[in-house]
């Protein structure tokens, strides 16, 4: 597991009877971004603690810049930034407090705690914030100084759990770039998503996860290369009607219905005689399409075939150490 940036083998964590880690393993390399992709209660947030050393898995080992997370937190705590989902910065404070304060909590020479501070109000848009208390902040303002203050300390590794949750669409994309920008200096960064843009805008690999396990890899082209190369869309207004037409198209490909039964996904391997196989299927059963569109598949696609439900499902996972998250893994060596 040396090799790689962030690793993880035979991850296992139970909440009780709860089942949050089912032995999971992936590896990062250095340099790259990896997208931890699933719904609330899939174990991504699990993962991310345990990466980040807020808890201790009870089976398998993990592996940061080649520390181990549980024998070597304190150093790992060192090399790591972490914005969690929820921003960890003391509203009482200005948001320039907030910066130096995480700089002196993650020792950093004095004399470039104030420039390392400015310099990161100017790069996340917050400098004529800077001298409010955090609490007058919107909720994007708030992601944005918790992202700096995950920067501070220059962390080679990065952890993003969630990060755009709450941003409106324009914050969605700043931080996507910024992702970017900060992967082309060197960081490697894993981020946790719900959201299959994200995944497929930012990532080099997908890990999918669903019920604490991992239920597909790869980059974002491989995943949507496993449907086949097009899906045909169908919509019909009577449901009923929709669920025939889903059991006769069945035996051409995979098919998914969709949106209160009135629409179908066909997963077929090309656009030509496949898509023509398509419509003499309904055609020969009297099946009348409100609507029929081709397009490429989509990281929801995957999703909806692999797991047999949309993206954002299910209850949030066990989440009993929520007091403890905070500064503390971002470079402190408390």
């Amino acid at each position: 597991m040396t090799d790689s940036a962030i690793a993880a083998h035979g991850l296992v964590k139970r909440f009780g009877p709860v089942v949050a880690l089912d032995g999971i393993d992936f590896a990062v390399e250095a340099g790259s971004v990896l997208a931890v992709l699933g719904p609330n209660g899939a174990g991504k947030t699990t993962a991310v603690r345990i990466l980040t050393t807020v808890l201790a898995p009870d089976a398998g080992q993990a592996r940061v810049l080649g520390l181990d997370v549980v024998r070597q937190a304190e150093e790992v705590r060192a090399v790591i930034g972490l914005a969690g989902q929820y921003a960890a910065v003391d509203e009482h404070l200005t948001g320039r407090e907030n910066l130096r304060l995480i700089g002196r909590l993650t020792h950093q020479p004095r004399p470039a705690i104030a420039a390392r501070a400015e310099e990161l109000l100017d790069r996340f848009g917050l400098q004529a914030a800077a001298g409010r208390p955090v609490r007058t902040y919107s909720g994007g303002m708030r992601r944005r100084l918790d992202l700096a203050a995950a920067l501070v300390h220059r962390p080679p590794v990065l952890f993003l759990d969630e990060p755009t949750t709450g941003l409106d669409p324009r914050g969605r994309s700043d931080l996507w770039a910024l992702i970017g920008e900060l992967v082309a200096d060197g960081t490697t960064v894993l981020l946790t998503t719900q959201y299959l843009e994200e995944a497929d805008r930012v990532a080099d690999t997908i890990v999918v996860v669903d019920g604490g396990r991992i239920i597909a890899d790869g980059t974002a082209v491989q995943l949507k290369a496993s449907l086949g190369s097009i899906v045909v869309e169908i919509r019909i207004a009577d449901p009923a009607a929709a669920q025939r037409a889903a059991a006769r198209l069945q035996r051409l490909a995979p098919t998914d219905v969709l949106d209160g039964r009135r629409a179908l996904a066909v997963k077929v391997p090309d656009k030509g005689p496949a898509v023509q196989e398509v419509i003499r299927m309904l055609d020969a059963n009297a099946i009348v399409a409100e609507s029929l569109a081709i397009r490429e598949p989509t990281l929801d696609d995957v999703f909806l075939q692999l797991t047999g439900h949309a993206a954002v499902t299910g209850p949030d996972e066990p989440a009993p150490q929520e007091a403890g998250v905070g500064r503390v893994h971002q470079g402190s060596a408390s």
